[in-house]
């Protein structure tokens, strides 16, 4: 592992101290949040992180960045895929100086685009993955972008990380959220296939193309599946609103009264794990 020169203040403020009852009373909060603005939150079925090659090892997950709603969607996929870890993520300094709580959520506080958030990223990054039950959640586009843009850009953060730390696994992770059948949008997530960063001895300009190229591949079949709205294809971690509204719902169960009929749930027809 390559060594970094650490300032005074990255020695100072390293890895964030996580308060466990706060991050439970958020993530509950943002459970009932996401339900109450998504339709569903759904899982590609195609492919699952493999919990065997990420066993004792720190984890990176790095995704896309389309929407506000990244962090909240990342933090239910923390909880219910990989509930024995520990999470952290970069966030802007100054949004983290507005709402201090997020640093005891495992947030940490960087400026982007300077030196010395480059540094400060680095350095703390590298200090939470020496610890093997770590997990650093990385929007490595560094800004919003539409999931379905070409070619995919990653800041150049993710790349040197990755040429420093030799023993971490690495998961792309795309995220999207379209419109289907409901009034409410979908989360739609999907991960790709598992890259140990000790795989080859590679400077920092040769891995962000390679994570790049891995990242396209995963939001490609993303937006294949997005665009088949086949719920079949997807695991529902959260179910939310259904229906298209009050007027909708009120002529199913009129409907169904005047047939007979027992009105089914619109969730029928999916597991929720």
């Amino acid at each position: 592992m390559h060594t970094l020169p650490l300032t005074e203040d990255v020695r100072m403020e390293g890895t964030p101290k996580v308060s466990p009852l706060l991050l439970s009373i958020f993530g509950r909060y943002c459970e009932g949040y996401l339900a109450r603005n998504f339709h569903a939150v759904r899982l590609s079925k195609t492919q699952r992180p493999d919990p065997v090659a990420i066993r004792d090892k720190p984890l990176i997950v790095y995704c896309n960045h389309p929407s506000w709603w990244d962090p909240l969607v990342c933090m239910q996929l923390a909880a219910r895929l990989f509930p024995d870890r520990r999470h952290f993520g970069p966030i802007d300094a100054a949004a983290l100086q507005k709402h201090k709580l997020f640093e005891k959520l495992g947030f940490f506080g960087v400026e982007p685009g300077t030196a010395r958030g480059a540094r400060r990223f680095l350095a703390v990054s590298q200090e939470i993955l020496s610890q093997p039950d770590a997990t650093l959640w990385i929007a490595a586009e560094g800004r919003f972008t539409d999931p379905r843009d070409r070619p995919v850009r990653l800041r150049s953060g993710i790349g040197h990380l990755t040429s420093r730390v030799r023993n971490a696994v690495l998961l792309p992770l795309a995220l999207e959220y379209p419109f289907w059948e409901e009034k409410s949008p979908e989360a739609l997530a999907r991960f790709g296939e598992e890259i140990t960063s000790g795989d080859a001895d590679l400077a920092a300009a040769d891995w962000t193309p390679i994570l790049e190229d891995c990242l396209e591949s995963v939001l490609d079949a993303l937006a294949t599946e997005a665009r088949c709205r086949d719920t079949a294809r997807f695991e529902v971690l959260l179910c939310g609103s259904a229906g298209v509204g009050g007027v909708y719902d009120t002529w199913r169960r009129l409907k169904a009264r005047f047939r007979g009929e027992k009105l089914r749930p619109e969730h029928d027809d999916e597991e929720v794990s």
